[in-house]
């Protein structure tokens, strides 16, 4: 086997110190900045249903002289939506309450959900990047922050606040059937308080949550929830391509880390990647910040009982 000369190790050296300062420098000054919408269809409504426009944001994680990430949400309104619907973690400073609103600006005067999550609670911290490959890492919270402001913001312009409450609408013509947890991530969530069969003349059922844990999952789908949104995973924010995502923080595998999934036989899953980073963790790595507007569609008619043993039907197939 060959003996690298000392230059030649020093240039290897120093050739993947310069590669990896390079990756830095992406992951925090552009793609961090790289705002996209994704668009996907659920086939969650009844058959014969119109659809239903959802724009799902999550995680602005904001702070208040980001006017790139201010500019690119002002422009969203544009989408309109029938429904906005925001699973957390909007702030990440103590003055940034006017910086939300006024980015979220004409989105306020559509429908809209929310619940929060950690990071409209407290302030982020600097922390050991490695604890987040530990789930039952020692939590270490910030400042409080001004949530009651925020709540009180969104609530004077016609959203609703799902926190542990029960809630039903009508948006666009469909019935909708709604319930929320506060934050599982910090072990706020009280399930029983919302706990039940939500009103089966609903066109459709949607529960909201910020962090996407199996224990809310598993008792909204076994209430019967048709769709349940969630955010707090940042898409795994550091993504190695042909791998995927290195963790999710929290307690559902890496596979469902963003986008659609199922959670059960019959409810479907939504986690967003989210639109912000931390302040203290300024970067992504193929994985975009993203908003998502979700066409909910009729799903298609159930196969008669004699043609259960001949596969999965098409909305198994779409869902999967």
């Amino acid at each position: 086997m060959p003996v690298l000369s000392t230059a030649a190790v020093r240039t290897t050296a120093l050739g993947a110190a310069g590669a990896a300062a390079a990756g830095i420098g992406y992951a925090a000054l552009i793609e961090r900045n790289a705002f996209v919408l994704r668009e996907t269809t659920m086939p969650v409504l009844p058959p014969g249903s119109s659809s239903l426009r959802v724009l799902h944001l999550s995680d602005l994680h904001m702070m208040p002289g980001q006017q790139l990430k201010q500019q690119w949400l002002r422009e969203l309104d544009r989408l309109e939506p029938d429904l906005v619907v925001n699973t957390g973690d909007n702030l990440s400073h103590q003055r940034s309450v006017p910086a939300v609103v006024q980015a979220l600006g004409g989105l306020l005067s559509r429908p809209g959900l929310f619940v929060f999550g950690s990071n409209d609670y407290f302030a982020p911290v600097p922390k050991n990047p490695l604890k987040y490959f530990k789930r039952d890492h020692r939590r270490v919270y910030g400042a409080p922050l001004p949530w009651k402001d925020l709540r009180a913001a969104f609530a004077e312009r016609g959203w609703l606040d799902l926190t542990h409450v029960r809630r039903e609408l009508e948006v666009a013509g469909i019935r909708i059937a709604t319930a929320g947890v506060d934050d599982p991530h910090l072990r706020r969530d009280r399930y029983d308080t919302i706990a039940g069969l939500p009103n089966p003349l609903a066109q459709l059922r949607i529960g909201l949550t910020h962090s996407p844990e199996p224990r809310v999952l598993d008792r909204f789908a076994a209430d019967g929830y048709d769709l349940v949104l969630a955010g707090h995973t940042h898409g795994g924010q550091l993504v190695l391509p042909g791998y995927g995502a290195l963790v999710t923080n929290c307690g559902i595998d890496r596979s469902r880390v963003k986008g659609p999934s199922r959670w059960g036989a019959h409810t479907q899953l939504h986690v967003s990647a989210g639109i912000g980073t931390s302040p203290w963790a300024p970067y992504r790595f193929c994985c975009r910040p993203e908003a998502t507007l979700l066409t909910l569609v009729a799903a298609p008619p159930k196969r008669p009982a004699a043609d259960s043993g001949q596969g999965v039907s098409a909305s198994e197939a779409i869902a999967r």
